[in-house]
């Protein structure tokens, strides 16, 4: 897609819907896959090295990053409702404006990312069982589920570790401590959210300039 093309107003409503039902159909498939097939901590290499697939339940942010107390969930989880509610008014305006679609469909993978993870947050507590170190989860168990509404664990899998060595000891402080990169794991929304907020700011001049009238 042309970062300068501009489609109608129906056209980039329809790449919206796409683009959110895309992220949001592949993102919760792949939680649901591997919260239910692989217990806490398990973990399944995909190519030899650098991809792997490994569960870890976040009760926080993004990218593993966390914010204490069930008030901090209870914040965040309505943080992230509001803000979705922001970008789809955004992209609504955007349509409106006549910006282009490459922006369109940008702001479209953050709003999904967006709800992919909200969904987590919202019901996960309440339609699956505790997943554990030695137990796999199910849905909807008999017993109800580990959490209420707006407490549940955002389900992150994709681990990179391009870079996985030590430290030489050469090196002060550090010399013969593990170094790893990419450490991070995360999901699908969160490479949406990524994805466009980092293609946006690589290319805001292209992006913003000359909107269509």
């Amino acid at each position: 897609m042309e970062l300068g093309k501009t489609l109608s107003k129906k056209s980039q409503l329809a790449l919206v819907a796409i683009t959110v039902l895309i992220v949001l159909v592949l993102d919760q498939w792949l939680k649901y896959h591997i919260k239910t097939s692989f217990t806490l901590g398990e973990s399944k290499m995909i190519i030899n090295n650098w991809f792997e697939l490994h569960f870890t339940e976040n009760p926080g942010m993004a990218f593993g990053l966390e914010i204490g107390g069930n008030w901090g969930k209870i914040v965040l989880t309505s943080f992230r409702i509001i803000a979705s509610l922001i970008i789809f008014i955004y992209i609504k305006n955007l349509i409106k404006e006549g910006a282009k679609t490459a922006l369109v469909v940008l702001v479209s993978l953050i709003l999904a990312g967006a709800l992919g993870n909200i969904v987590d947050s919202l019901i996960y507590g309440k339609i699956f069982s505790e997943s554990t170190y030695h137990t796999v989860a199910t849905l909807l168990p008999e017993g109800g589920g580990y959490a209420p509404f707006f407490k549940g664990k955002v389900v992150d899998m994709l681990y990179f570790p391009l870079i996985d060595t030590f430290w030489p000891n050469w090196i002060p402080y550090f010399g013969g401590s593990r170094f790893q990169f990419f450490r991070p794991v995360f999901n699908i929304a969160d490479a949406a959210i990524s994805t466009g907020v980092f293609t946006i700011i690589a290319f805001r001049s292209r992006l913003f300039n000359e909107i269509a009238k």
